[in-house]
């Protein structure tokens, strides 16, 4: 998928049509839709193609539990063209493929993953809006931030990687803990695998970033990240190192991930924030301060 290229008009037409409705309106599932389900998937591919020669596979989970229906609102409303539309512009990567991912909890939840197809046009919008925000989650204090990792790993084919070496990029975004563990019988459950054991977070992380450089947002305006700020970063940090981002506005979640693709490549950190407008610099600068351009890509506490 991703054979066709973006345009600003469909966005802005999109964009337009979503102006003046409420979330619920905007998200109208109710139910998690046939095509975002994960069970019995047999792979996602971001492929090139004649308008996207050197494709880069860009995967954006959200937290749709509890409140945090508000990050993909914001991507839905405004987000999503700001992110292809710096990228294409700022080209820290080439000819970026996107899918968007729900994310929810295992223990809990119906639906603890949705994904979409990777789409280079305004089908990422349309099939993002298709996500069911469940609003549920536990009371376990994190969500399974881990099972995209999973699907990442074992049911994507991408040819930045087949093809160049070059890695794609995974961000999962959310305001709780990572989960220690992904149970084999969740895995069964939701995705159709049959694994022969539970999988940790550190085999997990090992495992995908084969593929991918994988990042964590913690959105800071969640009421558990606000409630337990502390041990929501020093959990993350343990698994992820440096490559955990706090984000204090969740409307700037676009500016961020395209700030620290742009920092992982190499670019000087301090240009990257001046690049942009001042209110927004502010968000970005707490966001990718933490961030050194020679290894932001491949940091971490642990060694794979």
């Amino acid at each position: 998928m991703g054979c066709a290229r973006w345009n600003h008009t469909d966005w802005s037409t999109y964009a337009a049509a979503a102006d003046g409705r409420n979330t619920d309106a905007l998200f109208a599932a109710r139910r998690i839709d046939q095509d975002l389900d994960p069970f019995g998937i047999v792979v996602r591919e971001s492929r090139d193609s004649d308008l996207n020669p050197k494709s880069t596979a860009i995967i954006v989970g959200l937290d749709v539990t509890g409140s945090m229906g508000m990050i993909a609102d914001a991507l839905a409303r405004k987000g999503l063209g700001t992110m292809v539309e710096e990228i294409l512009a700022r080209r820290p990567v080439s000819d970026p493929h996107i899918m968007c991912m729900g994310i929810g909890d295992v223990l809990c939840d119906r639906a603890p993953l949705q994904v979409t197809q990777f789409e280079a046009d305004i089908r990422i919008a349309r099939q993002l809006q298709r996500l069911w925000l469940e609003k549920g989650g536990g009371g376990n204090s994190c969500e399974s931030y881990t099972l995209p990792w999973y699907f990442a790993a074992m049911h994507t084919a991408i040819d930045c990687f087949e093809k160049r070496g070059k890695k794609g990029y995974l961000f999962t975004v959310g305001d709780e803990e990572p989960p220690l563990d992904l149970p084999a019988n969740a895995i069964a459950r939701f995705l159709g695998d049959r694994p022969q054991r539970d999988f940790d977070s550190w085999e997990l992380l090992a495992l995908v970033s084969r593929l991918y450089h994988v990042f964590h947002i913690i959105v800071e305006q969640g009421s558990h990240a606000r409630a337990y700020p502390h041990e929501v970063r020093a959990r993350w940090t343990d698994l992820l190192g440096q490559r955990v981002i706090g984000l204090s506005d969740h409307t700037r979640l676009a500016e961020v991930i395209v700030s620290a693709i742009e920092v992982s490549e190499g670019r000087d950190q301090d240009q990257v924030i001046k690049s942009w407008s001042k209110q927004t610099a502010l968000v970005v600068s707490r966001a990718v301060g933490g961030l050194d351009s020679a290894r932001a890509a491949h940091a971490g506490v642990r060694r794979f």
